[in-house]
């Protein structure tokens, strides 16, 4: 049944990912069944989106009651679910203001053209450009590319969108010296996932909202993979106490349903008047329904508490497979959002451990990623190191025998 379907499949989609040889049917928790009926425990989670897992029997309610009476009408209308849900964003974050959208992606480019009619709107239309960093990622639209640090996301898409400039993350002199007159913003992930799973320094946010206020500049905060719980903080910026002017959301906010979010400070949001900007299914209620579900049950359960404890146990599991292997240079991240560097590519393993019915992936061509459900156990975990050790052990074998 799954070659059947991926055969099927390959004829009809866009060839815009390498895909794993498996057709996924269903999921409950922290388990994904294919079409063959294999049980697959899940630790990336649809890419650090399905926080409270699969299928939870709450946010599946809410989505169904929801359909029963409304799906959809323009933004030119109030409706209670999207009220209710920029309430309860604005009640754990910084933000005053809330923009939906559909993805993280739509959510970033926001954040861009917010902080360009900021400045605009104040009569300095000359402030455009943006600080980024490299090695970030903020999406493949044709602006979040043009703001992401990769070279690889921009091949065949030039001339991009300009008014950014590059800096290494983690260096604070280099934000400095990237800073001019026309500089409107600088726009960073608090903890790099894509790029790797980099973490800031100590005292990096810091410097950095100190540099904004100086140079009397925005401060962005992209924290599509970083927020809703998934570092151990309901957004990552509070392990600094640092806040921004700008973030977004999206992936873990509606646990797997498409949806995406702009929050900013009164300050700043002014900037976005009636025709500034819109979305035609931002914060439809359907969504929104399940989005404030999800935050329901996050707030209910302590799930961001049981997230730093479980990251933390991960972690230290880690870390004993570091200290075993001399493969894997470093592990590193927060809460649960972990990865392991290793010396040699990472998807040989990755396919490994698909065969062993655990799901995880590669960045960056060396960094195994972790990203699983945010309810994971520590049993499931356990079941995965060992895993991981006997894959590892097996590979180290082979590189011993070599010589």
């Amino acid at each position: 049944m799954n070659k059947e379907i991926r055969q099927r499949a390959d004829k009809v989609i866009a060839s815009t990912y390498n895909r794993f040889p498996v057709v996924l049917t269903h999921g409950k928790g922290c388990n994904l069944y294919d079409a063959d009926g294999k049980r697959y425990i899940d630790f990336l989670a649809g890419i650090a989106v399905c926080n409270l897992g699969h299928a939870h029997p709450r946010v599946c309610e809410a989505l169904k009651k929801q359909a029963d009476i409304l799906f959809h009408v323009s933004n030119l209308f109030y409706t209670m679910p999207q009220v209710e849900l920029a309430e309860k964003l604005i009640q754990h974050s910084f933000a005053d203001r809330v923009f939906f959208c559909n993805s993280g992606a739509e959510a970033n480019e926001a954040c861009i053209k917010l902080a360009r009619k900021f400045f605009h709107d104040k009569g300095e239309s000359n402030r455009f450009r943006i600080v980024s960093m490299k090695q970030s990622f903020h999406g493949r639209t044709m602006g979040t590319l043009s703001a992401t640090g990769q070279d690889k996301i921009r091949v065949g898409f030039e001339p991009v969108l300009g008014g950014f400039d590059f800096v290494p993350f983690n260096d604070i002199q280099a934000v400095r010296n990237a800073i001019t007159p026309d500089t409107c913003a600088v726009m960073l992930e608090p903890v790099q996932g894509e790029g790797g799973v980099r973490c800031p320094e100590a005292d990096y946010l810091r410097s950095v909202r100190e540099i904004c206020d100086e140079a009397g500049i925005l401060l962005i905060f992209d924290e599509i993979q970083t927020g809703i719980g998934r570092t151990g903080k309901w957004f990552a910026y509070e392990h600094s106490g640092v806040k921004p002017d700008i973030m977004s959301l999206a992936k873990a906010l509606g646990n797997g349903l498409p949806i995406g979010a702009m929050l900013a400070t009164e300050r700043t949001a002014k900037a976005f008047t009636p025709g500034a900007h819109a979305s035609t299914f931002g914060g439809t209620p359907l969504i929104t329904a399940a989005a404030l579900e999800v935050l329901k049950v996050i707030e209910e359960e302590n799930i961001v508490e049981s997230c730093r404890r479980t990251g933390g146990y991960f972690r230290e599991k880690l870390f004993l497979l570091k200290e075993k292997y001399s493969i894997i240079r470093d592990v590193r991240g927060i809460g649960l959002l972990l990865g392991m560097e290793l010396t040699i590519p990472g998807k040989p393993i990755v396919d490994q451990c698909l065969e062993n019915g655990f799901i995880i992936n590669c960045i960056q061509d060396h960094v195994l990623r972790f990203v699983p459900p945010l309810i994971i156990s520590r049993e499931e975990i356990d079941l995965l190191v060992t895993c991981l050790d006997t894959i590892l052990g097996s590979i180290q074998m082979k590189s011993a025998r070599s010589f």
